[in-house]
């Protein structure tokens, strides 16, 4: 059969399918992948302009996205001013009530005026100042400090949520770029095999299977690319908005990066999540506070104090000088100081609930992304390892059966796309790899993409 085929035909088909694939598929699993360096300066010019690839063009380095959104991103600066808020309140909570000042007179309706000779005409002048019992004031700085630190951890929970979406968005960004530029690659060399079936076709040397066959292949092609193109459009209206910028605005193709290390065990990353989680060290802060209002309620039912000093200048007599000392009698404790406290206690036990409750989703959320990275690093080792360069063998020597006929052209085709889809499977799971780690590392409280 071979002896039939043009030259053109197989001249074509080996140059323009094999060695291109065979050598794509060399070049990115046997070749190791490194980081370019980033660039400093301010976040903004390092979105826009960044280390260059070898081909000479700008990349957009994952670094640089990080700090454009930790200096940018609204919700960390919402984050960090309720946590300076909360510091604020501290001060106030451990400080006494403000003193009160009053004048007085007693006389003629014009202010301050007394009248002579009347013992009862007077002009006063009263300051007081009000004592919480002793241990109040300190229980409610407590408290406010509490408060202050689970606002901290929030922040940091904050933070750390923006980096990882950061992280997933970039992943998912250059996942599309990847696919993209591989299947735009294989489709210009699937129109070829498809115009040369059917000139085939045409002078009565192949079949009709073949063009329709090679037609829904290009078709399906087409199709993986507008879906993938959507995506890249999504991941990159993502990365900007999470750099408080326009959806629409510029980013250059993200920068290659070499697969993480990734060595810890589920029991390693359990610890590190009971010691590290933001959410739970928060909630630990909020339980520590409302033990310290259940002990501010209780001491509700001790009076507080309240010491006045008055002074009264009186026509014709001497000076007068008073003091005054009252406490309040909690004398509707059932209703008040009763009920204070069970709603305290009550508090209390909620936010043990929802420690209890943070402690078994993040040991879940770690189970589920450990399995998920473990899962897809192992996929893409196998893809880049066995599978791609065997298919790629497989590939080259149905082209070598094809050429003497002994092997019919939907074969071959067959052979080809299954090249195409194992290169983008690769990478779809080393970004799936990536994206499990970045989801650990909020919890865990630990960098593990590097």
């Amino acid at each position: 059969m071979s002896r039939f085929l043009p030259p053109t035909f197989r001249l074509m088909t080996g140059l323009l399918v094999v060695l291109p694939v065979v050598s794509m598929a060399q070049t990115i699993f046997e070749s190791p992948q490194t980081s370019l360096p980033a660039t400093r300066g301010t976040p903004d010019r390092n979105v826009q302009a960044n280390a260059g690839s070898d081909d000479g063009e700008l990349r957009v380095a994952l670094d640089d996205l990080i700090n454009a959104a930790l200096y940018r991103n609204p919700a960390i600066k919402s984050a960090a001013e309720r946590f300076g808020a909360q510091q604020a309140q501290v001060p106030q909570a451990r400080s006494l009530p403000d003193p009160t000042v009053s004048i007085s007179w007693m006389g003629n309706i014009t202010p301050f005026s007394v009248q002579q000779g009347d013992p009862s005409s007077y002009r006063g002048l009263t300051v007081g100042e009000q004592f919480p019992y002793p241990g109040k004031l300190k229980l409610r700085g407590q408290m406010a400090d509490r408060g202050a630190e689970a606002a901290r951890w929030e922040y940091q929970q904050m933070k750390r949520q923006v980096v990882a979406e950061v992280k997933e968005a970039y992943y998912g960004y250059y996942y599309d770029i990847q696919a993209i530029t591989i299947i735009e690659q294989n489709k210009a060399l699937l129109q070829k095999l498809e115009s040369i079936a059917e000139a085939l076709y045409r002078v009565g040397k192949g079949i009709q299977q073949d063009v329709l066959r090679a037609q829904v292949e290009v078709s399906r092609i087409e199709q993986r690319l507008i879906i993938l193109r959507q995506q890249e459009q999504t991941a990159r209206a993502r990365i900007n908005t999470l750099l408080y910028r326009d959806p629409e605005s510029p980013l250059p193709p993200p920068a290659p990066f070499s697969p993480a290390e990734f060595h810890a065990t589920l029991a390693e990353l359990y610890a590190l999540g009971r010691q590290n989680d933001p959410g739970i060290e928060m909630d630990r802060r909020m339980v520590e506070r409302n033990r310290y209002a259940v002990d501010l309620a209780r001491k509700a039912y001790d009076p507080d104090f309240s010491v006045e000093y008055n002074y009264f200048q009186r026509p014709g007599l001497p000076d007068m000088h008073g003091f005054m000392v009252g406490i309040n009698i909690p004398v509707f404790y059932r209703t008040k100081q009763r009920e204070g406290v069970i709603e305290a206690s009550h508090n209390l036990m909620s936010t043990q609930r929802d420690l209890d409750n943070r402690m078994t989703s993040v040991n879940f959320a770690i189970t589920q992304q450990y399995l998920a990275a473990t899962a897809s690093r192992n996929l893409s080792n196998l893809y880049s390892k066995a599978i791609v360069p065997q298919s790629s063998l497989a590939l080259e020597s149905s082209m070598s059966a094809y050429e003497v006929g002994k092997l019919d052209f939907l074969s071959m085709l067959g052979n080809l796309i299954n090249v195409l889809d194992y290169e983008v499977n690769y990478y779809q799971e080393l970004t799936a790899f990536q994206t499990a780690l970045s989801r650990l590392e909020p919890l865990v409280g630990a960098e593990l993409t590097k």
